[in-house]
């Protein structure tokens, strides 16, 4: 399990802290890899708030008697107190991040956001969620000079970040969400095509820039990035589990030029498609 975490004392103390607005005891990023599963449970809950982000993948939480799922760009939410049980299976290949927080002002904000009826808020994935996070990590462990302000900084910038996403995501913007999925499924069933961005765009009665905006605000990255990222993934499992040539490689995942499907995976992971597939 990839493990990526900071605390405000050498462990995970839990925190209350009724004088300061917001005091954050920890902060992390989990990623399964080898690890088949990995579960959570927590009967009495604790005694500070616990932020957690499904930046990938998804997970599971268990509420008022059920399980739900979280796919990624689902942000959960635990109130001190409250009974703690969710899960992971490296299968979804989830990545979650959290965060451990308490103070005077916690209560006020996370209602404005939104949480006061909710555990789960679909709040988008964006990048800079997951750049919040890793930034509290850093001040976390390196404790530099007036690292306290940054945490509340930090914190209230994601905050403040959740809550315009929330609220730019308005009824119009929210029925986009099936011309995004409709367009991600395509991606992954054609991606071994030629697939034209501008075309696309044009046969589904779209303007490409509005496109291309609102794809990447919904993954976090191009439309061009995406299709990129699903050939190369295709092709390292190709690469690591075939006998294909690195020529019938990158014409299986659609590229039909052998030496810029190698300039490609290059750029994209290191390595040569000949020396990705020797070193594993």
């Amino acid at each position: 399990m990839y493990s990526y975490t900071g605390y405000l004392y050498e462990s995970d103390h839990e925190i209350v802290d009724c004088a300061n607005p917001l005091t954050i005891s920890g902060c992390g990023i989990y990623r399964l890899i080898r690890q088949p599963s990995m579960t959570t449970t927590r009967p009495e809950g604790r005694r500070d708030y616990q932020l957690l982000y499904v930046s990938r993948g998804k997970a599971f939480f268990h509420f008022d008697g059920r399980d739900e799922a979280a796919h990624a760009g689902c942000m959960v939410l635990y109130r001190p107190g409250e009974p703690q049980h969710y899960y992971y299976y490296a299968e979804d290949a989830p990545e979650v991040c959290w965060i451990h927080f308490s103070g005077t002002h916690a209560c006020d904000m996370l209602d404005k956001i939104g949480f006061s009826a909710a555990h789960i808020l679909d709040c988008g994935i964006l990048s800079s969620y997951s750049e919040f996070f890793r930034q509290i990590v850093q001040e976390l462990q390196l404790k530099r000079p007036c690292f306290s302000e940054c945490l509340y900084l930090s914190l209230r910038r994601l905050f403040a970040e959740i809550h315009r996403n929330l609220l730019e995501l308005s009824a119009d913007n929210r029925m986009n969400q099936k011309e995004m999925e409709d367009t991600i499924r395509y991606f992954n069933e054609a991606f071994s095509q030629e697939i034209s961005i501008e075309e696309y765009a044009k046969n589904q009665h779209m303007s490409v820039c509005w496109f291309i905006r609102c794809f990447k605000r919904y993954m976090g990255m191009t439309p061009l990035q995406y299709v990129t990222a699903i050939r190369i993934t295709k092709a390292k499992d190709l690469l690591k589990n075939t006998a294909f040539t690195i020529q019938e490689v990158g014409r299986l995942v659609g590229y039909e030029n052998p030496l810029y499907f190698s300039r490609i995976f290059k750029k994209q992971t290191g390595h040569s498609p000949s020396e990705y597939r020797k070193e594993y």
